[in-house]
């Protein structure tokens, strides 16, 4: 049964490996589909044009001001929205409940908060603190909307709000390594930038027996970014790696915590202490 009251927003640049999958998933539920690109240079378009998906560019400036202007200029403007990244799926657990419990609890609640089910190198990572991970994703149209953060942003639904656990939007993290690196040297460059001018605090409010994404905000705020510059991603890589038994997930979950966990955030401090220094010589 297709829902007529949802529309799924999706964002991409150069996504032609993952956006027929991606698009395919969704319209198991919807045929609602609106994707804003932001000037791809592969067949992504292409993709689209063939499948007969609503489809606009509109620039880069951060991901959340394209998901809110996405969310704005959304032709469908149906009352409920789901956000999907073209690296995920709609996977059967969730097509089961948006066809059943969706229905009895729309009228309850204004949004709803999911967890992504990642995949990297072919291997589910179930340990680590990576998974289970809540965010809001699917919500009423006037109710969310995402914060105005550089990096690390989040969507905030005004209302009501249930967790929906063991239904799980699937994330195939990165199809390489070489992917992978290049998207978080990107992204590291507008956290840098964040960390450094003291930017945006975000929406969340950060509550350590809030909700999920509530606490995962209080622990980033008030022991992480409290933590010396370079030792944090020490650290955190043996936060995740031991403590939370990353180790479990073998040689992918390995992989992963180096890069996601130690190389990703000492990245972004080698940054903040580079925009210190460039400072220091204009002083």
């Amino acid at each position: 049964m297709l829902i007529e009251d949802l529309s799924i927003i999706i964002v991409t640049f150069n996504e032609e490996n993952n956006i027929r999958e991606c698009v395919e998933s969704g319209l198991r539920i919807t045929k609602k589909i609106f994707v804003v690109d932001s000037f791809s240079t592969d067949k992504t378009i292409e993709i689209l044009d063939s499948m007969g998906i609503a489809h606009t560019s509109h620039p880069y400036i951060t991901y959340a001001k394209k998901r809110n202007w996405a969310q704005e200029n959304n032709p469908y403007q149906t009352e409920w929205v789901l956000h999907i990244d073209a690296d995920e799926r709609i996977n059967d657990d969730m097509y089961n409940w948006f066809q059943t419990s969706f229905f009895k609890l729309k009228d309850e609640y204004d949004g709803f908060l999911f967890s992504r089910k990642p995949i990297f190198m072919g291997k589910f990572l179930k340990h680590g603190g990576v998974y289970p991970t809540y965010t809001p994703r699917l919500f009423k149209t006037q109710k969310g909307h995402c914060e105005d953060k550089a990096y690390d942003q989040h969507f905030v639904v005004e209302g009501k709000v249930a967790t929906i656990k063991k239904v799980e939007i699937l994330n195939d993290v990165t199809p390489s390594i070489n992917k992978f690196i290049d998207t978080h040297n990107f992204f590291s460059n507008y956290e840098a930038r964040e960390i450094y001018s003291g930017g945006a605090q975000g929406e969340v409010k950060p509550k350590l027996l809030g909700n999920p994404l509530e606490r995962r905000r209080w622990l980033k705020r008030n022991i992480f970014e409290r933590a010396p510059l370079f030792s944090r991603a020490f650290l955190y890589f043996f936060y995740r790696y031991f403590i939370r038994l990353g180790f479990l997930d073998g040689k992918e979950g390995f992989i992963f915590h180096v890069l996601q966990g130690f190389w990703f955030r000492f990245l972004i401090d080698a940054k903040v202490y580079e925009l210190k220094k460039q400072q220091q010589k204009l002083s």
